[in-house]
């Protein structure tokens, strides 16, 4: 899962015999923008709960 994870955020390269279609990197960048919307997500409730 975290290889994953670092593949879709750059931090890995990505392996040589993975397949590069156009909708594979697209999924791949859905993927992304639903991860960082999640962990804006859990950074406002993190900041509200230590605000309360």
């Amino acid at each position: 899962m975290w290889k994953q994870i670092l593949t879709y955020f750059y931090i890995r390269k990505r392996e040589p015999g993975a397949p590069r279609d156009m909708s594979i990197k697209f999924m791949h960048g859905m993927n992304r923008i639903s991860l960082f919307m999640f962990l804006i997500a859990i950074i406002v409730m993190i900041v509200r709960l230590i605000r309360h």
